[in-house]
């Protein structure tokens, strides 16, 4: 499905980085694996560091600190705020809507939207796109699209696939009308017939958590997990994003009537190191238009890797720059989405940590 919006902006955003960092190495004995064989690893796939919350920290700890931070700093006034979207898959709890739960610790103006997205890896660009149908509404001028994941509490610290990319963020995204706005394009697309390429096969209600489901068991690999925890099927997801997202990108340039060298960059979720730098090869562009340095930092905390890329390798030039970009989400559901918009000359595009 290709979509188009019409004068609107994005004019600031806020990664929250957990300041608990975990390394890689320090980890490497959680493995079956030799050390040498992980090492070899860690340089394929870009493991490294990676921050992760403390125990009893949630989404809504996150977002809450980074939007206080934002109203503290007189960079986010609470009363603009017309509407709120959280996009996460780590909500505080079933229920209730965790953008609620957000919505009460701020004491937030009751004359507003606020909307919980399930999303994962796709989500940046899906939030964004609710947040440009929102300000179509005559009485929306300010949305914040929220993009928060805590997985790392899902995924077992036995399983050398998953458990040294995963990483923890919340992003903060103020959307705004504007009226000499350039057109923004996008796509979304979606297959759930591969849903079970990534997911979290207890804990929900078709199967609900038992002590049963949290027994450790070991696969072919040597992996050890257990139904509560996250079960990625790599070989589906990798090959499923060489095949898809190239053909989503030229789809999205050739809609907006641009070549590849057009665009400044191409920001993209960066599930890991060795999958961005095939997908630049195949879609053809250079690995500086694409960067790929987020997990061996951060770690993959899904939909906020696009978020965090922008801030981490563009937030000075997005101060004082506007820059046409690419963006890119894909991964569980199976879904893939982009958008192609003019970003720069923001209010602010920076990285800050959680404290606790």
């Amino acid at each position: 499905m290709n979509l188009k919006f019409h004068n609107k902006k994005i004019t600031g955003i806020l990664t929250v980085l957990p300041e608990n960092e975990v390394n890689f190495d320090d980890e490497i004995e959680n493995y079956d694996f030799s050390r040498g064989q992980s090492m070899k690893l860690k340089l394929i796939m870009g493991y490294g560091k990676r921050r992760v919350v403390k125990d009893g920290t949630t989404a809504s700890d996150l977002c809450v600190f980074g939007l206080k931070y934002l109203f503290d700093n007189d960079l986010l006034n609470k009363d603009e705020i017309d509407a709120l979207i959280l996009v996460t898959q780590s909500p505080d709890y079933f229920v209730p809507s965790t953008s609620h739960v957000i919505h009460g610790k701020l004491d937030l103006k009751q004359d507003m939207y606020c909307l919980d997205i399930s999303q994962a890896c796709s989500g940046y660009p899906v939030g964004l796109n609710q947040a440009f149908m929102l300000l179509e509404q005559e009485e929306i001028n300010k949305v914040v699209v929220l993009n928060a994941e805590t997985m790392s509490y899902k995924v077992s610290l036995k399983d050398r696939g998953s458990r040294p990319l995963t990483g923890d963020a919340a992003a903060i995204t103020v959307v705004e009308n504007d009226p000499s706005g350039s057109i923004i394009h996008g796509t979304v697309k979606l297959d759930g017939k591969g849903a079970d390429a990534l997911i979290i096969p207890a804990g929900g209600f078709r199967m609900p958590s038992t002590a049963k489901t949290a027994k450790l068991e070991s696969d072919e690999s040597g992996n050890s997990r257990a139904m509560d925890h996250l079960v990625m099927k790599g070989d589906e997801v990798f090959n499923f994003v060489q095949k898809e997202v190239p053909i989503m990108v030229d789809n999205l340039l050739a809609k907006a009537d641009k070549n590849k060298d057009d665009i400044d960059y191409y920001m993209f979720h960066q599930p890991n190191k060795f999958m961005l730098k095939k997908l630049a090869d195949k879609i053809g562009v250079p690995y500086d238009k694409m960067p790929n340095n987020i997990v061996e930092n951060f770690g993959n905390a899904s939909g906020v890797t696009i978020p965090t890329n922008l801030t981490y390798n563009l937030g000075e030039k997005l101060l004082t720059d506007s820059l046409l970009i690419c963006l890119a989400g894909f991964g569980a559901g199976l879904s893939w989405t982009s958008l192609l918009m003019k970003i720069g000359n923001l209010d602010f595009c920076n990285t800050i940590e959680f404290k606790n």
